[in-house]
């Protein structure tokens, strides 16, 4: 079994406010966890702070694992320096990226965890950090899971990641650029990574009105997600990276029409919020 745990949700930046109190404000941050096996964390967003405090409170200061970074946008990557466990010296994070033009992966987290953007380097902290630059026709191992990667079309180089064991499996595409034209054409990389997948987690950013003066930002309508949902032969559908303005009000009348939507094609389906706890297996 895989528990799939969603301590953040938004995309673009943080938002705190009532009217996106029960869905949460915090950017993307999930974990997923095989059954007594080291944590795998999709996205370092400001949710990532958020689940070092549920390990602390949970007696576990220090930390092993690896992360997956879907690219480097400020909201994936904030919640670094902010986790809290990295403060303990038997702490071992692995964090895996998509290759840099002309750099490394270290190199451009290195370049925000810095002064004067801030306080200390990312090498004073006491835990230890490594990077790996994933190499697409590679999987890799964590535990009994095998992660593989796919480019997925954004704003610069963006993967998505596929967790699988024998058990179950999860996909995570956070930012999803639909083709400009609105159409729902599917780049074949994304539809193979999802294939059969027990649950996708998709970029759904903007509303359909919205994504008509924003159609080159890089993200997806729900409609869109659904329709990858739908061609993958996804079994669950969870929408993610909720816009900032999008209220709770807005968040459930939308995950109420794609739900409705799903269920016409054999597909359950979820708006993500802070908190949520799934299972995959």
């Amino acid at each position: 079994m895989l528990n799939i745990s969603f301590y953040g949700v938004r995309g673009s930046t943080p938002c705190s406010c009532d009217a996106t109190r029960q869905i949460g404000g915090n950017t993307a941050c999930v974990v997923v966890e095989a059954t007594g096996e080291l944590p795998i964390i999709l996205d370092m967003g400001t949710g990532f702070r958020y689940y070092g405090e549920a390990l602390e409170a949970a007696g576990k200061p220090a930390f092993q694992g690896t992360a997956l970074v879907t690219h480097l946008h400020w909201d994936h990557v904030q919640g670094i320096p902010f986790f809290r466990p990295l403060l303990h010296p038997d702490s071992k994070l692995r964090i895996v990226g998509p290759p840099q033009t002309n750099s490394t992966l270290a190199e451009e987290v290195g370049k925000f965890v810095t002064p004067p953007l801030f306080p200390v380097r990312l090498n004073a902290l006491p835990g230890t950090v490594d990077f790996v630059e994933t190499d697409r026709s590679t999987a890799i191992s964590a535990g009994s899971c095998t992660i593989t990667t796919a480019s997925v079309p954004h704003c610069g180089e963006t993967n998505g990641y596929r967790i699988q064991n024998s058990i179950g499996s999860v996909a995570y595409i956070s930012d999803h650029q639909q083709p400009a034209d609105g159409s729902f054409t599917v780049a074949p990389e994304v539809i193979d990574l999802c294939r059969d997948v027990d649950v996708l987690i998709h970029d759904a950013q903007y509303s359909q009105e919205e994504f008509e003066s924003r159609a080159d930002w890089g993200h997806s309508t729900p409609q869109y997600a659904l329709e990858v949902a739908k061609r993958a032969g996804a079994k669950r559908l969870v929408l993610f990276h909720h816009d900032p303005s999008h209220s709770d009000e807005w968040v459930r009348a939308t995950e109420s029409t794609i739900a409705k939507a799903g269920a016409a094609v054999g597909i359950d389906v979820v708006a993500a919020y802070e908190g949520l706890q799934l299972t995959s297996g």
